[in-house]
């Protein structure tokens, strides 16, 4: 369960994003949301990558009272992942591996499935988009997360790709794990079953509807 409480997040003054209250409850969720909307923003905020004013909880885990404990328990991919140029797939994957505590087997059995042991060692300057994606979907699986965050997850990459990370994300939410995910493109809803769908619009986020 997500819990989040008076959440405000500002660049020089101007207001992104606000939540009085909201609470995310186990299961998967779709923010929708037009280009510059805070969909981005609020998500990067959740994974503790933003300072911000307000109080957000994962569990039992507050992210400023346990900030560790609150990091490793929840992972980010990006819609659009920037690293430095000199970096390969591998080292970027085995830093977050070792910070995410997960098991070798998993990291192999994510390298290929994403299918990015051609270009493991290859500097990411020299990557492109998809690979570049491939790799950070693969950073947003490691570990025992309880909740994940995918920000537009099936851009740049084929149809294949996409089929994977419905199967990933039906996998790992069978085994507990709350997803949070934006997509500008219409998700199967027969592969994943989404319980609540939102729409981040006007600088706050509104249910648009709810499963039970």
């Amino acid at each position: 369960m997500i819990i989040i409480k008076n959440l405000r997040k500002s660049y020089g003054g101007h207001l992104v994003i606000q939540v009085p209250d909201l609470v995310l409850k186990p299961g998967i969720h779709w923010f929708k949301g037009a280009n510059g909307s805070g969909k981005t923003t609020f998500f990067r905020t959740l994974a503790g990558m933003l300072p911000f004013e307000g109080d957000i909880q994962i569990h039992a885990w507050d992210i400023r009272k346990q900030p560790i404990a609150y990091r490793l328990h929840i992972n980010y991919g990006e819609a659009e992942p920037d690293y430095p140029e000199f970096l390969t797939a591998n080292d970027l994957i085995q830093f977050v591996a070792h910070a995410k505590k997960a098991p070798l087997e998993q990291v192999n059995q994510l390298i290929e499935t994403f299918g990015v042991r051609d270009f493991l060692y290859q500097p990411t300057g020299t990557y492109s988009s998809g690979m570049l994606k491939k790799t950070s979907l693969i950073l947003a699986f490691l570990g025992t997360p309880k909740v994940i965050i995918l920000d537009e997850p099936l851009i740049t990459i084929d149809d294949a790709t996409v089929q994977k990370v419905y199967d990933l994300v039906s996998q790992y939410h069978t085994q507990g794990v709350t997803f949070l995910l934006s997509s500008h493109q219409d998700f199967i809803f027969e592969k994943l079953p989404i319980q609540g769908l939102y729409q981040v619009h006007n600088q706050t986020i509104h249910l648009i509807s709810h499963q039970q």
